[in-house]
Parts: C-alpha cells; sequence; structure tokens
C-alpha cells in the first residue's frame, strides 16, 4: 500500500464518536469551498524558512471530515512546514466510561497520528509534535487524574489543555457545545482545577472572545507560574451585535491586548482571524483574497499583538481547517511573511518557528 492510501486508509477506517461539534451551527462553522480556494495559486514566499504550525485540529463531523491526509496536503503545499502542534477539536472522544474521562480518547488518537509522522513515512513535516487536549477544569481539583490520563495517552507529546470560556452576551456568537457559562475564568472552582496545570508542568490555551481579555489578564495575574498562551489573537467580533462595529471594536480589543501583555506568563497566536465570527468577509468575496490583501486587512491585528507582546511571546498560526473558509494554507503563510518583510532574520525564526518551540517545548524539532 502507498503512502498516501495507507494515510487515508486510516483516517476513513476508524469509527469514531462525533461528540460536542456535531452540534454546532452551520453558519458559524461552515465547510471549505476548495473549488474557490483552487482558483488562486501564488508562488511560494521563503520557501526555506522553517515553520511551527502551532495551530491546528483533526476532526470528523457530519458534514466534513480533516484528517492527517488533509492536513498534510496543506501542509505540503509549498511552505517548509517542520512540525505542527495539534489543539483539541472534540473529536475522537471516547464513547463510554465516565463521561469526563472521554476526552482522554482525543489524545490516543492525535498520539497516534504523531508516531506515524515521527516515523519519517508521511513526510518531513513532524504534525502533531505538541498536543493540547481537553480537561474540565470545571471539576476543581478532581481534575488532577484526568490531566495525568491525558498526559500518559500523549506520552511526551502532551503539552496542555485547552478549555473553551469564550462567551458574549450576543448568545448567537455562542457555540452550542460550550454554552458558558459567563466569566467562567473567575469562577472559584473552575480556578481550583486551573491551579493544578502548574503544578503538573502543564500549559493553557485561552480561546475567549475579545470583551473576556481583561478577564485572562486577570486570571494571569493570580496564576503568575502558568504558562497562557492566548489564541486567535483574543477573538476580536465581527459579527452579531458587533457587525459594522470595527470602529468600536478595534481600540476596545487593541487596548485590552497591551494590558494584557504586560503578564510576562501570557503568550498570543497571531491567525484565527478567517472565522465568520471575525466579520472581515474574506468568504463572502466572489474571489478567494490574494496574500497582500489577507496582508492588509491583518495588518492591524498582526502588528499590534507583535508590538504588544514582542517577537519572542508570538507565534504566527494557522487556525487550520477552521480558517480555511475564508483562504488556503499557502496564502495564509504567505501573507505572514508579506507582513514580516520589515523583520529581522531572527525576528522571522522567532515569530514563524521559534516561540511556538520554545512554548511548547519542541526544542528537537527541524
Amino acid at each position: 500500500m502507498k503512502r498516501r492510501e495507507f494515510i487515508t486508509f486510516l483516517a476513513g477506517a476508524v469509527a469514531w464518536p462525533l461528540n460536542g461539534y456535531a452540534q454546532q451551527p452551520a453558519a458559524l462553522l461552515p465547510v471549505p469551498r476548495q473549488d474557490w480556494l483552487d482558483r488562486l495559486k501564488e508562488p511560494i514566499l521563503e520557501p526555506e524558512l522553517p515553520i511551527i504550525d502551532p495551530h491546528h485540529h483533526l476532526w470528523a463531523r457530519p458534514r466534513w471530515r480533516y484528517m492527517l491526509d488533509d492536513l498534510l496536503t496543506d501542509t505540503g503545499s509549498g511552505h517548509n512546514v517542520v512540525a505542527t502542534v495539534f489543539v483539541q477539536a472534540l473529536s475522537m472522544h471516547r464513547d463510554s466510561g465516565p463521561v469526563e474521562m472521554r476526552p482522554v480518547g482525543e489524545t490516543e488518537f492525535v498520539n497516534g497520528v504523531a508516531a506515524i509522522c515521527a516515523s519519517g513515512y508521511c513526510g518531513k513535516t513532524r504534525a502533531c509534535a505538541g498536543i493540547v487536549g481537553y480537561a474540565d477544569l470545571r471539576l476543581g481539583g478532581r481534575v488532577e487524574p484526568i490531566l495525568i490520563a491525558l498526559a500518559r495517552a500523549g506520552g511526551d507529546r502532551f503539552r496542555g489543555i485547552r478549555h473553551i470560556t469564550a462567551w458574549d452576551a450576543d448568545t448567537s456568537l455562542n457555540l452550542p457545545a460550550w454554552p458558558g457559562p459567563p466569566e467562567l475564568l473567575a469562577d472559584k472552582t473552575f480556578r481550583e482545577g486551573f491551579a493544578v496545570l502548574s503544578r503538573l508542568g502543564l500549559s493553557f490555551d485561552a480561546w475567549i472572545y475579545h470583551p473576556q481579555i481583561a478577564e485572562l489578564a486577570d486570571l494571569a495575574a493570580a496564576f503568575p507560574d502558568t504558562k497562557i498562551v492566548l489564541n486567535h489573537v483574543g477573538g476580536p467580533l465581527g459579527s452579531g451585535a458587533y457587525r459594522s462595529k470595527h470602529s468600536e471594536v478595534f481600540p476596545r480589543w487593541a487596548a485590552s491586548i497591551k494590558a494584557l501583555a504586560a503578564h510576562q506568563n501570557v503568550y498570543v497566536k497571531v491567525g484565527g482571524l478567517g472565522q465568520i465570527i471575525n466579520g472581515l468577509g474574506f468568504n463572502e468575496r466572489a474571489e478567494p483574497p490574494s496574500s497582500e490583501m489577507l496582508a492588509t486587512a491583518l495588518r492591524p491585528y498582526v502588528e499590534t499583538c507583535i508590538e504588544a507582546f514582542g517577537a519572542s511571546r508570538s507565534m504566527f498560526e494557522s487556525n487550520f481547517p477552521v480558517d480555511k473558509v475564508s483562504y488556503s494554507y499557502p496564502v495564509f503563510w504567505n501573507a505572514c511573511k508579506v507582513l514580516t518583510r520589515g523583520a529581522s532574520s531572527a525576528e522571522k525564526a522567532t515569530l514563524f518557528a521559534g516561540t511556538a518551540a520554545q512554548f511548547y517545548r519542541l526544542n528537537a524539532v527541524g
């Protein structure tokens, strides 16, 4: 069996539960249009520059799937992607056993995917070299055995968890699989669970919306020894109640980002702005955006984050396949390279790979 046939077989041969994302409305998680994306082809800029993509998913859902063969098609589209970090996606959970332990199944699955790639059989990219799983921090101190089980399942690749806390008063923007409650980051029991992370040497990926950034800053101040990375530049909202309010949202978001960056245990993932909730409208165009167009739209967010956090605490992320609804993988990384034309070689190395390697302890990769 040839390599690609084997990968496709592996992706399709496993029966997996659909879990929480089966509940997600199509409006919030639309399926990418590959024929639309294929209308634009660009030469790869700086093809030798090493990239660690610190944020992608693998999943199987009622309307579409994104598994290892799909990921490798994207990472193999021209840029020098040497490694990736998988972030929890509510897929491949166990379908039996204690409910709180079922997310361990996702980490078990992803660690198997990582092992295949680590063999070199799938090419140069060490996919899922770092794994971010999920455990319910609302369990308080009772979350510890779940975190230990996740660490065992992920082996030396498991790095931390993401517990999605994104919530807004406009409930149309909230994911049904994560209905709230508001102000969860300040909840006493949640913080009891959060306190276990640093004790076990684990990090926290924070997925919130921009009105909640101050809440994350308060959490970071309370736990200065826990490494936190803000996903998707803090989720600046541009749809629902925030549609056509960019002039109000951006200054508030930028001020919150600058305040959050004062906490040295917090890092930022620069990307994730292709989501429908951000309201940038790439997916509504008749033609897919070029890297120059994308760079122009992203520049205010990218420059604000890098100025606030510095290159040493900033990392470019693809957020694929979520952002694939708005642009292709090679165009996104081209846009990042356009945005860093004035940066030094050292700064580029840090933004594209170094910060991710340091935060997720992937220094042996590459």
